[in-house]
């Protein structure tokens, strides 16, 4: 189908796009992922089906910019305190480098011995060329299904992503010292060379000059500076992959890596994450269908034999090796991650152009492998969305340190609103010793408040910490502690009023600083002014709590549509470092905190259902 402008193939690609999610809600597709269901509307409306779509710049440049955002934001993705155990933290999983490193390593060699088991069948002639495209893993279709399932941030879900990135960094770089190899050309291989050279001088570069500005910039999520900052270090990258003759998914994908690295803050990565999968991805999977001619395959016979016998050798040379994973966790969760893994996308098409390009394989075997890695496409996520268990949501971990009468009770309060509460004391501390140790309190005694005996009692694993105890300097002491193992929320008592000024330097910065002085002269100038607001908060048969929509299927949904609030009154909605005073029409987006009133209960059940 021609159109008259080019315009009018990128609206139809940028409209059945923003369809998909809305039709797989409504009819209520959920075991098929978002990524899955645009690659089979790409083929409807593609050469193999409506041809609607014709070939224009507008959407190849697009289109070759979603992978390129795919892969940055698969490097941004990637937490790098996880690949090896923090000091003094307690770890409840497998390490992720050590295992994603046997795992690798398992399938690239399993691998080369199906690729060698074909060539004795004689269906292959380059062993070689075939075991690199079945070792490789598409990083594009295994992080979008990790985070709508979110997995992403849990110890197996890095473990997944782990080996996905160093399957196919390694994938990539064999390639091209394969090409190198075969073509006699050792230019080839010195590019490969320099090209990670470069990448590391920039990268040191970058932290060394830059890091007052930019880094800090970054972490912030100041948006101007930040997201200038970014681009620019895409394109950076992008462009030093393209000159040395290296593809440039892995130049995107290590920019994303020097980010992650900057420690940015989530709400400046959702931003970023936000103009990815609402623009530029969705145009990517879209086109990986649209281009595909399904009709000239399917006429081979040879073509026709070949598909299952390399879709069942991927999946081979990914799932026996993810067997490992048993020792750690259940037969449904291993064998789910081996299904995902066995997805295989991006870096398929990538060399089966270069294979073509270099004559190691002709155009019916292309076609025949980019069939294959798009039916990968279509049946892991579906398959591991049947094995993989449905992710529950995590309870807030909260530790206190210090028991008294200020945090005693509280820890009660918290617990009975679904918190998982652990009170810390000295074993010697006044306050804990009229306490029986079969105390309905949850209390765990240590023998002194130092950060050695805290961290093997496994304070420094809870989301928030919340020092407390009745001395200001080992409350500073133990949050500035807390602060350089990487807690995200840190709550200290000071009492004394003249260290309460937060310039002196005292206060290690984002410590939230709690003083029962002026909280006390703070609730009796509300009461005096304000009762009614009072009694709201004080109250004990409501409770006021924070819950943060992450559930994309309610983006953009007007408070007054909600399924699931039921009696919970929607107090405030805080968008970013504004807030929102809601009305039945406000549309909530993804990332909007809203503090919320009602039962414990119900407002238990609004947090799963947004999460």
């Amino acid at each position: 189908m021609e159109h008259g402008t080019s315009l009018t193939s990128l609206m139809i690609v940028v409209g059945v796009a923003f369809l998909v999610p809305v039709l797989l809600h409504r009819f209520r597709l959920r075991f098929l992922p978002v990524v899955v269901a645009e690659i089979i509307v790409g083929i409807a409306i593609g050469k193999s089906g409506l041809n609607w779509v014709a070939e224009d710049p507008y959407l190849e440049m697009l289109s070759s910019l979603g992978l390129i955002y795919l892969m940055f934001l698969s490097g941004l993705e990637l937490d790098f305190s996880l690949l090896s155990s923090k000091s003094g933290a307690k770890t409840s999983g497998p390490n992720v480098m050590k295992v994603g490193l046997a795992v690798s390593a398992g399938a690239l060699l399993l691998a080369v011995g199906l690729a060698f088991g074909l060539q004795g069948a004689g269906l292959i002639e380059e062993p070689f060329f075939f075991a690199i495209v079945m070792a490789a893993i598409s990083l594009g279709v295994v992080v979008p299904v990790l985070k709508e399932k979110r997995l992403i941030e849990s110890r197996i879900g890095q473990v997944i992503l782990f080996i996905t990135v160093v399957l196919d960094f390694t994938a990539m770089i064999l390639l091209a010292f394969y090409i190198s190899l075969r073509s006699q050309d050792l230019y080839v291989m010195l590019q490969l060379v320099l090209f990670f050279a470069a990448a590391y001088v920039a990268y040191r570069l970058i932290r060394r000059t830059l890091n007052r500005k930019v880094s800090e910039a970054i972490k912030a999520g100041t948006i101007q500076i930040g997201t200038r900052a970014v681009f620019a270090l895409i394109l950076f990258f992008v462009v030093l992959s393209e000159t040395l003759g290296v593809e440039v998914i892995l130049g995107s994908f290590l920019a994303g890596a020097i980010v992650s690295l900057m420690l940015p803050k989530k709400d400046f990565v959702h931003k970023l994450e936000t103009f990815g999968y609402g623009f530029l991805i969705p145009i990517f999977f879209v086109m990986v269908g649209a281009d595909l001619e399904l009709g000239a395959l399917l006429r081979e016979p040879s073509v026709l034999t070949l598909i299952p016998v390399l879709l069942a050798c991927f999946y081979v040379a990914k799932m026996l090796p993810s067997l490992l994973l048993r020792r750690w966790y259940a037969w449904r969760e291993a064998i789910g991650a081996g299904v995902l893994l066995s997805a295989n996308l991006s870096l398929v098409v990538a060399a089966v152009e270069v294979g073509v390009k270099f004559g190691i394989i002709d155009e019916q075997l292309r076609g025949a492998l980019i069939l294959v890695a798009i039916l990968s496409c279509f049946i892991s996520p579906i398959l591991f969305s049947r094995f993989f268990p449905k992710a529950t949501p995590k309870r807030l971990s909260i530790g206190i340190v210090g028991a008294n009468h200020i945090t005693l009770p509280v820890s009660l309060d918290l617990e009975r609103e679904q918190y998982d509460v652990r009170l810390y004391s000295a074993a010697s501390a006044e306050e804990a010793a009229r306490e029986p140790k079969s105390s309905r309190f949850p209390l765990r005694e240590v023998d002194k408040l130092e950060p050695e005996a805290l961290a093997a009692a496994g304070l420094f694993d809870q989301d928030v910490i919340v020092f407390a105890t009745a001395d200001d300097d080992v409350n500073l002491s133990l949050a500035r502690e807390a602060k350089e193992r990487g807690t995200a929320r840190i709550i200290a008592r000071v009492e004394e009023p003249d260290r309460l000024d937060v310039t002196g330097g005292e206060i290690p910065p984002d410590v939230q600083l709690l003083s029962s002085l002026y909280a006390t002269r703070t609730l009796l100038k509300a009461v005096i002014e304000h009762p009614s607001a009072v009694k709201l908060i004080t109250q004990h048969d409501d409770s006021i709590q924070e819950a943060e929509l992450r559930n994309p299927a309610y983006d953009g949904m007007a408070l007054r549509s909600l399924p699931f609030l039921g009696d919970v009154l929607v107090m405030r909605i805080f968008r970013g470092d504004s807030f929102v005073v809601p009305h039945g029409n406000t549309e909530i987006k993804l990332g909007d905190r809203l503090l919320v009133s009602g039962d414990v209960e119900e407002i238990a059940a609004v947090k799963r259902e947004m999460a």
